[in-house]
């Protein structure tokens, strides 16, 4: 296992006014902090349990982090992932040394399979954050925290079944009780709210977020009874608040971050202070860093958007020679660089006379946005900001 560090962020503490510190745990063996919990796990098994095997069912993460701890314990493995998982997901978890099958559209088909071996070959079913030995070896990633950052007084955690904060929650409670622990959900699939609210795990009505590490739609008993207990609060963000804590990551702290790893800058970035509640010196955990490619380039385009970054128009001009030059030119002197132009006649509300321009701009922030879409107006151009 990978000691990760601790970094500290300039740019989170001055929008916070706390001092911030990033835990790396997306520079974990495997992409992320999963690999605790199953070693843990998987270490405890009896020497009959070892030799039929573990199996497990993910799509991503956790199918990582079974397929590397049983390689390391030389423990056969097999893992059910999703038709349509990742294949690059899919590829690490082979080469960490399981056995792979894909079937079925949802993780629920998954894990139904992943059941069904585990019954026929006598395989130990690894659950991915709902057993006392996988939140016993997610509690390390506090373990650590407290060691490198003694004076911590709140730790801000990404949540999905609980897993990570039911462990970090518990060693804090017992080793520094003072500590704040925040857990922060996608605010289109967070099941923990509603569930704390209710006194006992209720499924969540929605699962709909980029942040598919922690889209769990029912939180475990275990995990709840640790996060009820422990636990100050669980806030939500946005998803174009995912997707700027994602960019922040990679500009300011050159970390590659999956949007669930995000969630905790994310939530430092958004949420009210009030809400937030932050004591001294803040950690945030960076829960893995296994992002597709193609997602990735999704992500960041979402994320410069949502930051201002990205302007979209749409200007109807006269048809005429000079009249894009003259759009071009207003662009230019209000120091927008150009990203794209569709120059098109044939939109049904043109008159004869009349061209519709869809521009699309790189602006340097909410300011600079403004200050350009100023300076259109100021010339004269009738602009539509396209979302």
């Amino acid at each position: 296992m990978r000691r990760t560090p601790s970094v500290a962020s300039r740019v989170l503490s001055e929008r916070t006014d706390h001092q911030v510190w990033l835990k790396c745990e997306n520079l974990q063996r495997t992409g992320s902090f999963k690999p605790r919990g199953a070693y843990n796990r998987i270490a405890n098994l009896s020497a009959e349990e070892r030799c039929n095997g573990v199996v497990a069912a993910s799509a991503g993460n956790h199918a990582q982090g079974v397929a590397w701890a049983a390689t390391q314990l030389g423990i056969p493995s097999t893992v059910f992932m999703p038709a349509n998982a990742a294949l690059p997901k899919v590829v690490a978890t082979k080469a960490y040394g399981a056995t792979v099958h894909l079937g079925g559209e949802t993780i629920e088909d998954a894990l139904d399979k992943a059941r069904e071996f585990a019954e026929q070959v006598g395989a130990t079913l690894v659950h991915p954050f709902d057993h006392i030995d996988v939140v016993s070896g997610q509690a390390t990633v506090a373990l650590e925290i407290l060691e490198q950052i003694p004076d911590v007084e709140t730790i801000v955690v990404p949540t999905g079944g609980g897993g990570l904060i039911a462990g970090v929650a518990a060693a804090v409670h017992v080793l520094a009780p003072h500590v704040r622990v925040i857990g922060v959900q996608a605010a289109d699939a967070a099941a923990w709210p509603g569930s704390l609210a209710a006194g006992k795990p209720v499924r969540a009505q929605a699962m709909s977020t980029m942040a598919d590490g922690i889209a769990v739609g029912l939180p475990g008993v275990v995990t709840f009874a640790h996060v009820q207990s422990y636990v100050d609060t669980i806030v939500t963000v946005s998803e174009d608040a995912l997707s700027q804590a994602l960019l922040l990551c990679m500009e300011r702290a050159k970390l590659i971050v999956e949007p669930a790893g995000a969630a905790a800058v994310a939530a430092l970035m958004t949420c009210a202070a009030e809400e937030l509640n932050l004591r001294g010196p803040v950690c945030a955990i960076l829960s893995g860093g296994n992002i597709d490619p193609l997602l990735l380039t999704h992500v960041i385009h979402h994320g410069l958007r949502a930051s201002d970054r990205y302007l979209a128009v749409r200007v109807t001009i006269p048809d005429r020679p000079g009249g894009l030059s003259r759009l071009l030119g207003v662009v230019s002197q209000s120091g927008a660089s150009v990203v794209d132009v569709v120059h098109q006649r044939t939109a049904g509300t043109l008159a004869l006379d009349e061209v519709e321009v869809l521009l699309t701009m790189e602006t340097r922030g909410t300011e600079h946005r403004n200050a350009a879409l100023a300076a259109l107006a100021d010339a004269g151009f009738a602009v539509t900001v396209q979302d």
